[in-house]
């Protein structure tokens, strides 16, 4: 039981990082649209987090998996097998030339994906705090 409460409290805590990182990528998509920052400042911000945000979602999935929470494991798959497919046709970086007519489906893109990590975050508490009750 304790490393089941260690997993959950670790896949919280990441999923706070992942959650960090996407409201990050989604200020620098809005100072870009109401003009604060210039595009090739916010292409190369929104770029430099990325590839720590999939790498850690795939860490965060690869956790539930061999730990055998499965059922949290399935929830994270949507957005892994999306993560993979964008890495792998080479579109998850923002382009500096294109950012403005994409802008719009960037910020859907990321607005979908902290939907997605939100309701694993409360997943992840709720089953923490089933774990502990159940514990006493």
């Amino acid at each position: 039981m304790a490393a089941t409460v260690f997993v959950l409290l670790a896949a919280f805590f990441i999923l706070f990082g992942l959650l960090g990182l996407l409201i990050y990528q989604l200020m620098c998509l809005s100072d870009l649209e109401l003009d604060y920052v210039n595009p090739y400042d916010s292409a190369s911000r929104i770029n430099a987090v990325v590839v720590p945000e999939f790498a850690l979602h795939g860490f965060l999935s690869l956790i539930f998996l061999f730990s055998g929470h499965w059922l949290m494991f399935l929830f994270c798959v949507p957005i892994l097998c999306y993560n993979v497919r964008l890495y792998h046709q080479k579109q998850h970086l923002v382009d500096v030339t294109e950012i403005f007519s994409q802008l719009g489906r960037e910020k859907m893109r990321r607005l979908i994906k902290l939907a997605g990590f939100i309701i694993l975050l409360f997943l992840s508490l709720f089953w923490l705090i089933w774990t502990v009750l159940e514990e006493d």
